[in-house]
C-alpha cells in the first residue's frame, strides 16, 4: 500500500496528493459543489463519497470491457482513489447528445432536441479566462497538445461516447452530454479526472429527469439523491 504525502493542489471538486510511489497520486473527493465559473458554492452531503464510488465503476467498466486506457488505480476509501500521475493536458473535451445547457441556449433549440450527430467541443482549461471555447487551431496555435494527442483525445471521447450511453441505458439512464479530461502517462494519452454526475448529465429515460449536477446549478432540490440513484442503478 502506498503512503499519502503532501498535497499538490486543490481543485473545486477534489484534492491531490503525492504518495511514496512517484508514478502515483492520491486523490480525495470533496463534498464541495461549485457552478457558474465558482460564482455558486454549496455543499452536497455524501458527494465525495458518490462521486469516487461512481468514478471508479465507470472507469472499470471503460478500461476493462472497452479498452479505454484511464488514471484509474484502486478505491482506498469511501472518497479516496489511487491514480497514475498524469500529467493533465489542459484541455476540456465535451461531448454532446442532447442539446442542453449552455448549446441549447447558443444554437437556439429547446432544452431535450435530440441531435442529429453528437457533437464535440474542446475548452481551453483555465479558470481565470472562464474556460473558454477553442478547437483545433487554437490547440495547435497554443501547443496544448500536438496533432497526435488530439487525434488520440478525439478517438478515445467518441469511444467513451459510444460504450458509456450504451452501458447507462441498461439503467434507464440517458447520458445527454459530458465532459472528459485526458492526461500524459508514460508517453499515453489517458483518460483522467473523474465521470460523475457532477461531470455528466444524466436523465431518467423515462421520465428525463435530471439526475446530475443540474439540480445544484438550477435549484431543483434533492441533489444528493439525485447522485445516489445513479449509484444505486449502476450497481444494480
Amino acid at each position: 500500500m502506498v503512503t499519502k504525502l503532501e498535497q499538490l493542489y486543490e481543485g473545486k471538486a477534489k484534492k491531490i496528493f503525492k504518495t511514496d510511489e512517484q508514478s502515483i497520486y492520491w486523490v480525495v473527493y470533496k463534498d464541495d459543489a461549485t457552478a457558474f465559473d465558482g460564482k455558486k458554492k454549496g455543499t452536497i452531503k455524501g458527494k465525495g463519497y458518490y462521486n469516487n464510488q461512481i468514478s471508479a465503476h465507470f472507469f472499470k467498466y471503460l478500461e476493462d470491457k472497452c479498452q479505454v486506457p484511464t488514471h484509474y488505480v484502486e478505491t482506498v476509501s469511501e472518497t479516496e482513489m489511487l491514480v497514475k500521475a498524469v500529467e493533465i493536458i489542459p484541455i476540456e473535451v465535451i461531448a454532446r447528445n442532447i442539446a442542453a445547457g449552455s448549446l441549447a441556449k447558443r444554437i437556439g433549440v429547446a432544452e431535450g432536441t435530440k441531435l442529429k450527430k453528437p457533437v464535440l467541443e474542446f475548452c481551453y482549461k483555465s479558470d481565470e479566462l472562464g474556460d473558454p471555447m477553442i478547437n483545433d487551431y487554437h490547440i495547435a496555435a497554443l501547443e496544448l497538445a500536438s496533432e497526435e494527442e488530439l487525434a488520440e483525445i478525439k478517438r478515445l471521447a467518441w469511444l467513451v461516447n459510444e460504450k458509456l450511453s450504451a452501458y447507462v441505458a441498461n439503467f434507464n439512464l440517458t447520458l445527454v452530454d459530458f465532459k472528459l479530461e485526458f492526461g500524459r502517462f508514460r508517453g499515453q494519452v489517458i483518460l483522467a479526472d473523474e465521470i460523475s454526475p457532477d461531470t455528466c448529465r444524466f436523465w431518467d429515460s423515462t421520465t428525463q429527469e435530471k439526475l446530475d449536477k443540474d439540480r445544484f446549478r438550477r435549484d431543483l432540490g434533492q441533489v444528493e439523491e439525485a447522485y445516489q440513484e445513479v449509484l444505486r442503478r449502476i450497481r444494480g
